[in-house]
């Protein structure tokens, strides 16, 4: 492959091969980077989570005068990330305490913040009450009575008007996407189907306290066609008209060079506002992966190779850091950062005690051996998110590069941190 030219759209956006050859990542060198902060380790291209940020905000101000880009940090939550995000005028998308605790902490103001999930406990209802947040989405009959208990109790304190809500619909549309990210079919375990929405609607505007804002629909993640979007959004339409409508996320990204390519921004966008910018009130918008998915990519170092039916090559990561080929099947390249173009084709398998710890199948590699660095692009979505210690694994660290500089922005987990959370026991003397 020719050094000095830009990879595919996989990789992060001004990736290259130097001249030596070997993999850039916001003109930092990857092996150096994973020499200075070790491996496995996610890599952030900082220009590119700034550049698809602002290709959403500006086409979005373009086509409507109210359309707001709100970042489901699902998808990366991580404090580094959701900073950059709230700086560039995103707003954030919250599915947990959790994640509204991290959202507040990195900066985004609590107007700027909607809230969801199917199963909000009390806790989470009253802290997004206390911090008065923008949205809060209800999803279900049970959230309503809970909302207006909370509200009753004075959880929402002298709020002006009363909390703003918006009412989950499903649309009764499947995406074409993976079963386990699909969202918006009739049997659903998310929001209400269109059988129920009006009488969720009735229930929430007789609530004492809650203010009916809109309708809030998703049909899944990883959507490659416009269609069934197309056909949520309509559905939605015939609802009546209201202040605000939020169509959710679901674009898809390119994880494989040969795969098709997704929609553009200015073409995904387009179908929100040509299907609701006529009901004359604000649109919002919930892209998750399809701002971080290609903006980064995960190094591992080659621990041992073996040819038994396949070429076995064990990497020093695997489950522990993307869990998403085990969980749904996904499918990731994979290249030796000093050596693209392999021919000889290999199974890059994890190193946890699962024979479904595998990152990538049929990938080509150049003759991989031992201490080899191995990247996996696309991986700025969902693996730091769902990390986790398996094996007593401790989870990589999060390395910004920008104008060939790199910083760490999450450190690597500690073997301490393993046991951070543990209360000893104190042995007691038998009676």
């Amino acid at each position: 492959m020719a050094t000095g030219t830009s990879l595919s759209p996989v990789f992060p956006l001004g990736s290259r091969l130097s001249e030596r050859g070997v993999l850039e990542v916001g003109g930092c060198d990857t092996l150096l980077l994973a020499r200075e902060f070790g491996t496995p380790a996610y890599v952030v291209a900082e220009e590119d989570l700034r550049a698809r940020a602002r290709a959403f905000v500006g086409t979005g101000r373009e086509l409507h005068p109210d359309l707001h880009v709100v970042f489901a940090s699902k998808a990366f939550p991580c404090t580094a990330v959701l900073s950059l995000f709230a700086a560039e005028g995103l707003w954030c998308d919250v599915a947990s305490g959790g994640e509204l605790f991290l959202a507040l902490n990195a900066g985004f103001a609590p107007e700027r913040i909607v809230v969801h999930g199917n199963a909000k406990s009390e806790a989470e209802l009253r802290m997004a009450l206390r911090h008065r947040v923008a949205l809060i989405v209800i999803d279900n009959f049970d959230e309503i009575e809970r909302l207006g208990e909370l509200v009753a109790d004075g959880a929402l304190g002298d709020r002006d008007g009363g909390q703003p809500v918006l009412v989950r619909v499903t649309p009764d549309v499947r995406g074409d996407t993976h079963e386990k990210i699909s969202t918006g079919q009739a049997d659903s375990k998310f929001g209400f189907s269109m059988n129920e929405v009006h009488e969720a609607i009735a229930r929430v505007r007789a609530t004492p306290g809650l203010a009916l804002h809109g309708l809030h629909a998703h049909i899944g993640s990883q959507l490659l066609e416009l269609g069934p979007f197309r056909r949520a959004c309509a559905q939605l339409a015939t609802l009546g008209e209201f202040e605000v409508l939020d169509v959710g996320g679901g674009l898809g990204v390119q994880y494989l060079e040969d795969q098709h390519q997704p929609p553009s921004v200015e073409e995904y966008l387009g179908v929100a506002v040509q299907e609701l910018g006529g009901h004359g009130g604000r649109l919002l918008v919930e892209p998750g992966r399809a701002l971080t998915a290609n903006a980064g990519v995960t190094l591992y170092t080659v621990e041992s190779v073996r040819q038994n039916v396949s070429r076995w090559v064990a990497v020093d990561g695997g489950m522990s850091d993307n869990l998403r080929p085990m969980l749904y099947g996904a499918r990731y390249e994979a290249q030796i950062v000093d050596r693209f173009g392999g021919a000889l084709e290999c199974v890059l398998a994890g190193k946890h005690c699962e024979s479904g710890d595998v990152i990538a199948r049929g990938v080509l590699l150049d003759d991989p051996r031992p201490g080899d660095v191995i990247v996996t692009p696309a991986t700025g979505a969902y693996g730091y998110a769902m990390a986790n210690n398996y094996n007593g694994v401790t989870r990589p660290p999060v390395i910004f590069c920008a104008g060939g500089e790199a910083r760490a922005v999450v450190r690597r987990e500690s073997f301490e941190d393993l046991t951070a959370r543990d209360v000893a026991a104190v042995a007691r003397e038998p009676t």
